[in-house]
């Protein structure tokens, strides 16, 4: 597998490419529309075609630059099918294979953050990883007060479905604000304090009260975000 983690500075976004070494067919997971220039040299240096561009989620801090991408190399943009974006190539559900050469993205909805989060899980070998976008963060967890969001869908996402899967599977997030790159969900599981409440009542409770402003760009990246990135 050929892999890059990919950092934008004013969101703090991570931005994952994933390709198979062998057909050199690549994917790009939560793209930052002013790093479109990036994506392509890098595609063009490796020699890589891309065939996705997917989100997590709609986001409400960048817009995306997965409709730029399909227009410059016809690539599939992928998103949950409980965004209603209207522009999108493909809507995924719950559960269904992105196939990427020989690699396969599994979609798992865990909703929480927002109605239309998914994490996208890859086993490669003796390996596995979870592109968490906002869902799970490294010693932290996605706010849960707009875009449909609901602490209750979150915490049932996180122990019901992400700390279900073993405790070596890599974490990537799609943001980190304090020079994180990576985690495990076993580190998580002990190590994060958001994880570390007793039942959903008290993570409802810790998540109800954060009380945190709303993104900059919100009222920009949340529209043009549904029209696939396009202003």
């Amino acid at each position: 597998m050929i892999f890059r983690q990919l950092f934008e500075r004013e969101s703090s976004t991570y931005t994952y490419l994933i390709a198979c070494e062998k057909t050199r067919k690549a994917a790009l997971i939560d793209t930052v529309k002013e790093e479109l220039p990036k994506y392509v040299q890098l595609l063009q240096e490796l020699d890589l075609t891309l065939v996705y561009a997917l989100d997590t989620h709609t986001h409400a801090d960048h817009i995306t630059a997965a409709g730029a991408l399909r227009d410059l190399t016809d690539c599939t943009t992928l998103l949950g099918e409980e965004a209603n974006s209207a522009c999108v190539s493909h809507a995924l559900r719950d559960g269904e294979k992105i196939q990427v050469g020989e690699l396969t993205l599994t979609a798992i909805h865990t909703p929480g953050h927002t109605d239309d989060s998914y994490t996208y899980h890859l086993i490669d070998g003796d390996e596995q990883y979870l592109f968490t976008g906002d869902t799970l963060l490294i010693r932290g967890t996605g706010r849960t007060d707009f875009q449909n969001g609901n602490a209750r869908d979150q915490y049932d996402s996180i122990f019901g479905k992400l700390l279900t899967l073993p405790a070596t599977t890599w974490v990537y997030p799609g943001h980190d604000y304090k020079g994180w790159t990576r985690s495990t969900l076993g580190e998580e599981k002990n190590h994060n304090p958001r994880l570390q409440v007793k039942d959903v009542a008290a993570y409802v409770e810790l998540m109800n009260n954060l009380k945190l402003p709303n993104p900059k760009l919100m009222d920009i990246a949340v529209p043009a975000n549904r029209a696939c990135g396009k202003n």
